[in-house]
């Protein structure tokens, strides 16, 4: 797993890092890590290197000062640097007489903007990890102005370091190199940051444990179940599928099918919707009543049963079952209503809830807010459960404290149905016996990536996305190493 760190816990590990480290050493590090990156990006989008025109946005600080010291190795490799100072009396001295002495160009506040009409790369050096807020409207003008490619010196300007939050001017960058360690504004907020580019720089040792996490396609591979030569129907996981109506069969389908799509050994579907999920998928089998469904590992409950008598006997019937419940859509709706119905829940049994933001304002009483993480967080710990927040970036929290999340792979999951292919996915894990934590963890990294592969660079529908779910597991097995 990749481990990220807030900004204080980044800061706390500089420090100690920079007490051992000679003056200096450590900032050098970071730009010659940015000028690398920016020398590609040169080469990427404007054909070379020497001769080329970068501009720096240069604030206070040290992100200003590894954008200068940037600038003076691009000066090494032929390239035409000029640095705008927005705030001159503050600018890094060590970092501003490397760039002069390279033969960097300083130009005036005012003259920023016709230097950024003729770049081809601009470096976002404005502001660091410490920052809160908006771009000043000084910088907020002269952002508007680029055209050219955006390379952020550890994050675009603008954009809050902790939440990935925008509350104003801030900075769309091509690509973002960051130092040390990846923050949670890389994860949660990747549209702004565009490519992430890590640098080493020793902090590893200083760190320690992460706060939040995200698998990468090893984890996924090695977490994904597949049956072994003693395996059958049952030891693989028999998962349960109480979703759907007679009038409005497609979650009932969408759900048991994702299941079925994820290897689980035996799908059982229980609801008015039996017949067409038959029908659909023979495979399934499928009865009218969850009261006489049979023996299941987990039970996925809630995609459109409606949130009445019924489907609330639904939600109490799987709840009491002593297995892993998954519960979406109506059975969230149920449980925001009606809380009592969680009473029917043996404390030691793992409960998921996977809401999208709506449905986690019905059932805290307040929307997720600009931080997202400490509301997953607090709703995890309130129902003792683990709840998958849904979203551009996914987000899995547990009692504990623990967050996984899933970065964005684009916004084609923003589908009808989709949420019912993901809860089939989840529900098969559980019943294969993941832990509930890495189960939707899994089941939303695959379901990110089946997303990606059924669009292809144009919309899909949630049929699209569910059959690319066996596609979508064998890119995870072939990145793992």
């Amino acid at each position: 797993m990749r481990g990220i760190w807030t900004t204080d816990h980044v800061r706390q590990a500089e420090d100690r890092l920079l007490a051992v480290t000679p003056e200096g050493a450590l900032m050098r590090r970071a730009a010659h890590g940015v000028a690398v990156h920016a020398a590609r990006m040169l080469a990427e989008h404007a054909g070379s290197v020497s001769g080329r025109r970068v501009v720096l946005l240069v604030g206070a600080g040290n992100n200003g000062g590894d954008a200068l010291w940037a600038g003076a190795f691009l000066r090494k490799r032929g390239v035409g640097v000029a640095a705008v100072l927005l705030k001159p009396e503050k600018a890094h001295p060590q970092g501003l007489a490397a760039l002069c002495r390279a033969g960097g160009r300083v130009v005036p506040l005012a003259d920023g903007p016709q230097w950024i009409e003729n770049a081809d790369l601009v470096v976002d050096g404005i502001v660091g990890i410490s920052a809160k807020g908006p771009l000043r409207p000084d910088a907020a003008e002269l952002v508007e102005r680029v055209t050219a490619p955006v390379l952020a010196v550890d994050l675009p300007s603008g954009v809050e370091p902790d939440t990935g939050a925008v509350d104003g001017a801030a900075v769309a960058a091509t690509a973002t190199v960051t130092f040390g360690a990846l923050k949670p504004v890389h994860v949660l907020n990747p549209e702004r940051c565009g490519e992430v580019v890590f640098v080493d720089i020793g902090l590893g040792d200083e760190l320690g444990e992460p706060d939040l996490r995200r698998l990468d396609a090893a984890d996924v591979a090695a977490a994904w179940p597949m049956p072994g030569p003693s395996d059958n129907k049952y030891s693989q996981g028999v998962t349960g599928v109480a979703a759907g109506s007679a009038a409005y069969p497609g979650a009932a389908v969408l759900a048991a099918a994702a299941a079925v799509r994820a290897t689980s050994g035996m799908v059982r579907y229980a609801g008015h919707a039996a017949d067409v999920v038959r029908w659909h998928w023979p495979e399934v089998v499928a009865t009218g009543s969850i009261f006489d469904a049979g023996r299941v590992q987990a039970w996925v409950v809630g995609p459109g049963i409606g949130t009445g008598s019924a489907g609330r006997d639904v939600l109490v019937h799987a709840l009491g079952q002593g297995v892993p419940v998954c519960a979406d859509a109506d059975a969230i709706t149920i449980i925001a209503e009606r809380p009592e119905v969680l009473d029917a829940r043996d404390p030691d049994t793992p409960l998921l809830l996977t809401p999208h933001d709506g449905e986690f304002e019905r059932l805290t009483g307040k929307a997720p807010g600009p931080d997202r993480v400490a509301a997953v967080r607090e709703a995890a710990r309130r129902f003792d459960a683990v709840v998958l927040l849904k979203g551009h970036s996914t987000l899995v929290a547990d009692p504990a404290g623990r967050v996984l999340v899933n970065k964005a792979r684009g916004s084609w999951l923003a589908t009808a149905g989709s949420g019912d292919v993901l809860s089939g996915l989840t529900g098969a894990l559980l019943a294969s016996g993941l832990e509930p934590w890495l189960a939707a963890g899994v089941a939303a990294d695959i379901h990110a990536r089946a997303g990606e592969l059924a669009a292809r660079g144009v919309p899909a529908s949630a049929s699209g996305v569910l059959a690319a779910i066996p596609d979508a597991v064998r890119q995870a097995r072939s990145l793992a190493p």
